[in-house]
């Protein structure tokens, strides 16, 4: 199976994923690393040792890993969405 790219990743689950945050237009965001245990149309919640942090996805770069240790790179703007939306779309695509 091939790695998922950027554009992939957003049509596929986030939670369960490693994931560290690379950039933020909120400098006290950076660096934070963890695993995305919950999702909201605008956050992302991340657990790691110190909690759980709730992150915007607006305005912030995420690293996700996944299984296969491939690390991607994404704009968490194109996350903006309830996951059983974003996720469904692919989906739908499949039987058209």
């Amino acid at each position: 199976m091939n790695a998922l790219t950027s554009n992939e990743l957003p049509n596929h689950e986030l939670i369960g994923l490693k994931v560290r945050v690379v950039h933020s237009v909120n400098p006290s965001h950076a660096g934070i690393e963890g695993m995305v245990v919950n999702e909201t149309r605008n956050t992302l919640i991340i657990a790691n040792g110190s909690g759980k942090k709730c992150l915007p996805k607006e305005g912030v770069t995420y690293r996700f890993t996944l299984c296969n240790e491939a690390l991607v790179e994404v704009d968490g703007g194109q996350l903006i969405e309830r996951p059983v939306d974003r996720t469904g779309k692919r989906f739908e695509r499949r039987k058209a």
